[in-house]
């Protein structure tokens, strides 16, 4: 395993991250595996060299908090041996104040987390979405609360516009408050659009990106078929993944990610997190071909910047530290 810093953080993390969003309650979703289910693979990732494992509270409703926290327990000697983060943002109860960004919830939302987890902190506290009801500032100033707290070490974001993203750091650089580590995004051989602007926003100010779903939900390493055949338990009760990925040529990429994996010997799967792990960068020339490049019409007479492509949804991505190599979420 080889190990690397979190962006320009000091703190060093395993290449692979395990997410944990697939231990919890089957109640949920028919793939969610219980804690006896998930400590085999836990413990093949530990035994592996991984140190680094990304939950959240909304998994499983806190389920997969309950697990993480014990099977770590179990498989560690000491709780600095490895690197634990959880996310806040979405409902964990029916009142109006048990979701989103304010002070209120993130107070509240880590003491419930560090209960979950059984621990008294964590390394990476990460928003999980943008709170588009909650000024950024009190968000921020929350999160900077946490950390000085010592309930966590650093905090990260995920998924949004780079737009939202520079806006939260400027907000905390401006007032003194503690500025994202990392962002995590939607990123894979499918779904490349963070490559438009939060890859270079990243590249730029020196931010770890965690790619999360890069094997596309299964996907890329062949749960389904062209032909709608669902070969895994997760492929036939994933209706996000369906959503996703079910356009011809999103077919057309698994096809030819099969043929160069076979060229090579080498499992599709293995193929594609060794796409989603290379260096995010940009060369010189790359930069100056776009930035050359005149602003084209898109259909509808509707004008497009050559790098943003118009209405893109959110994206992200990774810059490692020089001659390093980039985390990489899977699971």
């Amino acid at each position: 395993m080889d190990y690397v810093r979190l962006g320009t953080a000091g703190l060093h993390v395993s290449r692979i991250c395990l997410g944990m969003m697939s231990y919890g309650t089957a109640a949920e979703r028919a793939w969610h595996l219980d804690e006896a289910e998930a400590e085999p693979i836990v413990k093949a990732a530990v035994d592996g060299g991984i140190t680094y494992f990304d939950t959240a509270d909304t998994y499983s409703d806190g389920v997969s908090e309950q697990i993480t926290g014990r099977l770590l327990a179990r498989l560690f000697d000491h709780r600095d041996d490895y690197v634990l983060a959880t996310k806040v943002f979405f409902p964990m109860g029916a009142g109006r104040n048990d979701r989103g960004l304010s002070r209120k919830h993130i107070l509240a939302a880590i003491d419930a987390s560090l209960r979950r987890l059984g621990t008294d902190y964590v390394d990476l506290y990460q928003i999980h979405r943008w709170d588009y009801e909650t000024p950024i500032e009190e968000t921020m100033e929350a999160l900077h609360d946490v950390v000085k707290a010592g309930k966590a070490r650093y905090i990260g974001a995920s998924s949004m516009f780079a737009w939202q993203f520079a806006k939260a750091q400027h907000v905390a650089e401006r007032n003194g408050w503690t500025r994202f580590v990392s962002m995590q995004n939607h990123y894979n051989l499918l779904y490349r659009e963070e490559e438009r602007e939060m890859i270079p926003l990243c590249a730029d100010q020196g931010t770890a990106v965690l790619p999360y779903s890069p094997l596309a939900r299964g996907m890329l390493a062949g749960n389904r078929s062209r032909q709608g055949e669902r070969r895994t338990v997760r492929a036939g009760d994933d209706p996000l993944s369906d959503e996703r990925y079910n356009a011809a040529a999103d077919f057309d990429v698994v096809d030819r990610l099969v043929e160069v994996a076979g060229e090579r010997g080498a499992p599709p799967a293995q193929v594609a997190l060794a796409w989603a792990a290379r260096p995010a960068r940009r060369d010189r020339a790359d930069r100056r071909r776009h930035e050359a490049r005149p602003h084209r019409r898109r259909a509808g007479g509707r004008r497009a910047h050559p790098d943003r492509g118009g209405d893109g949804p959110p994206g992200g991505a990774l810059r490692p530290a020089p001659g390093a190599r980039p985390p990489l979420r899977a699971g």
